[in-house]
């Protein structure tokens, strides 16, 4: 299969998503966080989502010139307008404000309404822990779960994403989503004509599927499994966070990121940024870390999060990523 180094991969994927209607700055926003999705081995959210949103962007359902705007804000709280582009830059103006505000006021939240598709959020918070700071980010999607004790998608998968700093080292990144799995490892397995694991996903009758596109059709399992309300209760809790907060749309109003045609999604993102240096001290946080990080590496076989991201995403700097030569076609065309 072909390989691509970063440089190429990222003006490749800018270039596509010009041709299809994207302003220079938000193309260029969004490869980068496409390529670096795929550095970590996430191809879910990497370059496979390249055709989709080019698609988006040619049926209207992405603004390619809109140019994020600060819409509300007071002390440590403030909203950015999406302005119905692609998330990424509205994304990285949040992030920044809130950067800017915590150091300020010690913490701030800010949401992002009128957005897309968000991407890897812990991707998001890497310049808040680079400034030393703690980030929490939060995101809905459209409708691919029901409530608890329901039929019906209501929820998003809905990923929630932390992000702790730490004292020369890389930082701790958390990052999932509260299905099963992440919808878009639906789409890359459809994609590939592969099967899904039993577990991840309903179809539209409600029934246990193996078909990446029967549960594309139907519906995801939180996690937990169906018997647990614990990630539908979750589910709740960032659909909240993300909308009701601040003006974004709630997932069972947008239309599927799966289909072509569809309305403006209009949904959300939220990112708490914390600076450590109002509470208990950037030092003292900074040891109490080490402290747990210790603990937890007592036992073979822990793993501390985001590692693995980082040796992928390391190992990718020096060697490029592989993409099939499908999505080469598809993205060269």
């Amino acid at each position: 299969m072909p390989r691509l180094s970063l440089d190429e991969a990222r003006l490749l994927a800018a270039a596509a998503l010009e041709r299809a209607g994207a302003g220079a700055s938000m193309a260029a926003s969004t490869a980068r966080a496409l390529v670096l999705a795929e550095a970590q081995g996430l191809s879910s959210h990497g370059l496979a989502r390249v055709p989709q949103y080019a698609a988006h962007l040619r049926h209207g359902r992405v603004e390619g010139r809109a140019v994020p705007q600060l819409l509300t804000a007071r002390g440590g709280a403030a909203v950015v307008d999406a302005q119905d582009g692609l998330a990424f830059p509205a994304c990285d103006f949040a992030v920044a404000e809130g950067l800017r505000r915590a150091r300020e006021f010690g913490v701030a939240f800010v949401g992002v309404t009128r957005s897309h598709h968000g991407g890897v959020m812990a991707d998001h918070l890497r310049p808040v822990a680079e400034a030393g700071m703690v980030g929490l980010a939060f995101a809905n999607s459209p409708a691919a779960m029901p409530a608890a004790g329901g039929r019906h998608p209501i929820f998003g998968t809905n990923p929630l994403a932390a992000a702790f700093p730490r004292h020369g080292q890389d930082p701790l990144l958390v990052d999932l989503s509260l299905s099963e799995a992440a919808r878009g490892k639906l789409m890359v397995a459809a994609q590939r004509g592969q099967p899904i694991p039993e577990g991840w996903a309903l179809d539209k009758d409600g029934r246990p599927t193996t078909d990446p596109k029967a549960g594309m059709e139907g519906s995801m399992l939180p996690i937990g499994g169906a018997s647990s309300a614990k990630g539908a209760m979750l589910a709740l809790v960032v659909e909240l966070l993300v909308t009701a907060l601040i003006g974004a749309n709630f997932g069972f109003e947008a239309s599927s990121f799966f289909v072509d045609e569809g309305n403006r999604p209009r949904i959300g993102q939220a990112f708490l940024v914390i600076d450590p240096g109002a509470l208990a001290g950037s030092r003292s946080y900074l040891e109490r870390v080490e402290v747990l990080v210790r603990e937890m590496l007592v036992d073979e076989g822990v793993r501390l999060p985001g590692a693995r991201r980082e040796q992928l995403r390391r190992q990718a700097q020096r060697e490029g990523v592989v993409v099939t030569e499908a999505l080469l076609a598809g993205l060269r065309r």
